[in-house]
């Protein structure tokens, strides 16, 4: 964390409103596109963001400096995203937003491991951008459970205990719930899994 960041948080802990603003404005792009990815909706990742901020902001005096901003950011994320009550409705549209567009590369790059081909290439964007929307169409089948774990493995970079820490349960469970969307993103991708893959997932689940 800089100097400016640790300054920026203890300001903010005294009530410096505009502290707080700053320290926003440097996390909300990544903390709106999580949101996006997991809602798929603009408008709902819009209220998830907000919801997310006005959390951090009246807890702020609660960050210890244990782990890194972002990663505290990023627990009260998961816990509204656990918490949240809204009425989840499958949405098939291509995703158009510019967010998805703009961060396209962080979805595929994630996703290299779902193809059995060699290394993922993609020279033409538009290409890229085909594969990122037939993507988010397959997501759309997952639970929003499945989702949020496949998103903070795979975009986000979690390890499985951090993830199972976050949901408070066991790596095995956080495994178990991968594997099957996992399955289900194949599905509807139409890509056969590996039998390699198949058994290292299997044998992880215990």
């Amino acid at each position: 964390m800089s100097l400016n960041e640790s300054q920026l948080i203890e300001s903010a802990q005294g009530g410096d409103a505009e502290a707080f603003s700053q320290l926003a404005r440097r996390f909300e792009r990544r903390i709106y596109t999580l949101a996006l990815h997991y809602t798929r909706n603009a408008a709902d990742a819009e209220d998830l963001s907000q919801e997310v901020w006005l959390k951090a902001f009246r807890a702020i005096n609660s960050f210890r400096g244990n782990a890194a901003f972002y990663t505290w950011l990023r627990q009260i994320m998961v816990n509204t995203f656990l918490n949240h009550k809204r009425a989840e409705t499958v949405r098939m549209e291509e995703v158009r937003s510019a967010a998805f567009e703009n961060d396209s590369t962080n979805v595929d790059d994630g996703l290299s491991f779902m193809l059995n081909e060699t290394p993922y290439q993609v020279e033409e964007d538009y290409e890229r951008r085909i594969l990122v929307e037939k993507v988010m169409q397959a997501l759309g089948h997952l639970s929003s459970q499945q989702r949020l774990i496949f998103l903070l493995k795979h975009r986000e970079g979690m390890t499985y205990e951090e993830i199972a820490k976050a949901f408070d349960c066991s790596t095995g469970t956080i495994k178990k719930a991968l594997f099957r969307a996992v399955q289900k993103l194949r599905e509807q991708m139409g890509v056969a899994p590996a039998p390699l893959e198949l058994a290292q997932c299997g044998a992880g689940q215990k």
